[in-house]
């Protein structure tokens, strides 16, 4: 079925845009209004009703939204408002016709933005760009396996073949993906977790043996207190809104540590009460922090030094001593450290006052079950990783690690970004994992780590990479540096997308690209075996099963897993040792091999057949049980950064709007900050603006500060007034992207530090006083 696409010409520009009073409340009837509305009117009555209501059901899909666990107790209408964008932007009878490809040339898609993409419809037959030609054009699958085989098998090493994966990959494709790649000979595996929880699984991998979440999703009616810490639930993960206010009424404290003030930390509606639709709702934040952006981590050892403080004058009665002398070391070198510091250091980086830490290490040290979550408002700093170790120092102290209704429990945004990583989805798996492949399939796979996402475009940029592939996902338009991003893609000989939609990445190509049309979740998987089911990995370490419940857009699509044989079978052809048909023709026969591979997957066709899913097991959340060198939780000593701003610049950082995922915008409002018909914004606080002479609605150009002296700019943004804190600023992803010098990235897990960009704000029209500073050379530690 073609249909007509719902948006023709967009006019994205700042002008355009309305700006109203940020709400102070999240969901309620509004939700579902904007939940249900473009459903129906998109999808039909019928057809939405029927993916609602199997959304996160135990025989149904599981959402693509994010990566927020299920309840054992599941509702008929278990899904968010984005959830339900989510399917209507998958599901839409929308489709892209053929004329659509001969009609419009790249060049000329060149300045459609990504919403004008998105809404053209879905994808519905292979397409090929021939090299010297301006167009796509359709191809038959047999053809478009043979020109990828034969790129592929005509390179000089593997290693010029990168492998992208997105994390709505499910588990069964996720595996097969790495296992082609590694067959295929290279370990360049970048994927998205690269970009946002890199810095999470490094920090939590180091102190406690694994970088996942250490609760279940039970521990949140459990806890006395939760530290909501850079993270925005009312957008990006808007179910957890439900478990908040379970944990409220079960008596927990919430204390929201964000920059900005957002409505889905202040108060919830639940759409599903009669208190959310006609009454008060749900307050949820008891305390709110609105500190400094970076400023996280010293907030941590501001608590921790705090927890010593009590402890010295209660001896014996503070800290969990029992726990930290089984299970814990580092605790003696930890405590001389944070003695020494600087309380006046804590105030500058944290923009916070002494009696709101204090309010704050009061609340701890009375809680006996804490929770510490977070998102990407602390993955994507220059000190990520150290600030993260923080985090751990502090649960640590009180024995708030494997104990219920206590934990570290770091939320993920892609529906299935840790279970790509469980399945091998990773340039840098451990020995282990690759001597089981081995094992298993009986080929050496490579042992010299591959590129992260942020290597692949330097090595893109340096001509080392010649094919591409990308299974989802829109690297290009989510990765830092936009320009040097979109400059590496075009050096590219072969560019193979596999997707359901049209974005960014399908136009920033090289000599050849390929588009290849999958099956999105919600569609039924029928192959020769019959209809065939997948999994997911959710933020607690639940494997659940997903299953599609209505006919495909197009019988021209293939499965993810199809796609990934269909590869394999033209580039190895009959001499391999992994029988790949098997693997597209019944998923349990990958399975069986996730069973001997991973840990944690005994009996897995079983279990998933019997209950739908499983839990896998986690050391530290389990038996108290740390995978280190030592065998025990490490309490690390950080030297902590934080930038200072030059007279006359912000603090920026990039964040989600309301109507968006990842890449993947859905409309240009954002109806929780007042923002309708526009993304060129920028949030900056009035008594910011008034220093800076900048009216509230002008518009302005926005330059960041490095010391490689590259003027890196994005024009024509709406400077607006916001709640946010004193000298910083926040705009959208990707539109801030360009800002981004590719190498500005986290110590340690080379995540793009998006968070901690020093720029300044010019009139458009206006030139004011050169650059004096750099951002990096601006950098204070404690000591």
């Amino acid at each position: 079925m073609v249909g007509k696409a719902p948006v023709e010409d967009i006019s994205e520009a700042a002008t355009e845009m309305e700006v109203g009073k940020p709400k102070e409340w999240a969901a309620g009837v509004p939700g579902v209004t904007h939940s249900m509305g473009p459903a129906f009117k998109e999808m039909g009555v019928g057809r939405s009703l029927s993916l609602l209501t199997d959304m996160n059901q135990k025989d149904g899909f599981d959402c693509m939204s994010c990566a927020w666990p299920d309840p054992d107790h599941r509702k008929t209408f278990e899904f968010c408002e984005n959830g339900a964008k989510a399917v209507t932007w998958e599901a839409t009878p929308v489709t892209i016709p053929t004329t659509f490809w001969s009609e419009n040339s790249i060049s000329s898609l060149q300045d459609k933005s990504e919403y004008w993409l998105g809404m053209q419809g879905r994808l519905i037959e292979p397409l090929y760009k021939p090299k010297g030609k301006d167009n796509y054009e359709p191809i038959d699958w047999a053809d478009a396996f043979r020109i990828i085989g034969e790129r592929l098998r005509g390179l000089d090493s593997p290693n010029e073949a990168t492998f992208y994966t997105s994390g709505r990959t499910a588990n069964e494709t996720a595996f097969a993906y790495q296992l082609f790649a590694r067959a295929f000979g290279t370990n360049n595996l970048p994927d998205c977790s690269n970009m946002c929880h890199e810095s999470t699984g490094l920090a939590m991998g180091q102190t406690i043996g694994i970088g996942k979440n250490t609760i279940a999703y039970k521990d949140f009616a459990k806890a006395d207190l939760i530290i909501i810490m850079g993270q925005n639930p009312g957008t990006n993960h808007p179910r957890m809104l439900t478990a908040l206010e379970e944990a409220k009424e079960a008596g927990a404290e919430i204390v929201a540590v964000n920059p900005l003030l957002e409505a889905g930390l202040i108060r919830y509606k639940n759409p599903q009460r009669v208190k959310g639709i006609i009454g008060h709702g749900t307050g949820l934040a008891d305390q709110y922090l609105q500190i400094r952006a970076g400023g996280d981590g010293w907030l941590m050892q501001a608590i921790s030094q705090r927890v010593f403080q009590a402890e010295a004058a209660n001896p014996g009665t503070v800290l969990d001593h029992k726990f930290l002398d089984q299970y814990c070391s580092g605790l003696e070198e930890f405590q001389a450290h944070v003695e020494h510091l600087d309380p006046e250091a804590v105030l500058r980086a944290t923009g916070l006052t002494t009696a709101q830490i204090d309010e704050l290490a009061e609340r701890y040290l009375k809680a006996d079950n804490v929770i510490i979550t977070w998102a990407m408002g602390l993955t994507q700093h220059k000190d990520a990783v150290a600030i993260i170790k923080e985090v751990v120092n502090l649960l640590l102290l009180r024995g708030n690690i494997g104990k219920p209704g206590s934990g570290a429990s770091p939320i993920r945004g892609h529906s299935n970004v840790q279970g790509d990583r469980t399945m091998g989805i990773w340039e840098q798996m451990p020995p282990a994992f690759l001597d089981k492949l081995q094992a298993e399939f009986g080929f050496d796979p490579p042992r010299e780590n591959g590129y992260d996402a942020v290597q692949a475009i330097e090595a893109m940029l340096a001509g080392k990479t010649k094919v591409w592939v990308a299974m989802g996902g829109n690297l290009v338009s989510a990765i830092s540096d936009t320009h040097a991003a979109e400059a590496g893609f075009r050096k590219v000989g072969l560019n193979v997308q596999i997707s359901t939609k049209l974005n960014r990445n399908h136009l920033t190509i090289g000599d050849e690209a390929m588009i290849l049309p999958v099956l999105g979740r919600t569609e039924i998987d029928m192959q020769a075996a019959g209809p065939q089911m997948l999994t997911v990995e959710d933020s607690v370490c639940a494997i659940h099963a997903t299953r599609g419940k209505v006919k495909p857009i197009s019988d021209k699509l293939k499965s993810e897993m199809a796609v990934v044989s269909g590869i394999a079978r033209a580039v190895f052809g009959d001499d391999s040792p992994i029988d790949w048909t098997g693997f597209e023709n019944n998923y349990d026969t990958v399975r069986d091999h996730i069973e001997h591979v991973i840990k944690g997957f005994d009996n897995f066709n079983e279990r998933l057949k019997k209950d739908n899913g499983f839990i896998l097991p986690h050391g530290p959340r389990d038996s108290r049980t740390f995978n280190t060198p030592s065998g025990k939780a490490l309490i690390t000593v950080n030297e902590l950064e934080y930038i200072q701003c030059p007279p006359g610049r912000l603090l920026l950082q990039s964040m989600r709007a309301h109507d968006q995922f990842n890449t993947t915008i859905y409309s240009l409002d954002d109806r929780y900050r007042g923002i309708k018909k526009s993304r060129r914004v920028i949030f900056v606080h009035p008594d910011d603006l008034a220093e800076l002479g900048i009216k509230d609605g002008e518009l302005i150009d926005v330059h960041s500060e490095f010391s490689d002296n590259v003027d890196r700019v994005v024009h024509g943004f709406k400077a607006v007034a916001f709640p946010t804190s004193r000298g910083c600023a926040a705009t959208y992803f990707p539109e801030g992207n360009p800002l981004v010098p590719l190498g500005f990235t986290a110590e340690g897990s080379n995540t793009p530090a998006s968070k901690s960009v020093v720029v300044r704000l010019e009139p458009i029209g206006n030139i004011r006083e050169p650059r004096l500073h750099s951002s990096e050379g601006s950098l204070a530690t404690a000591g």
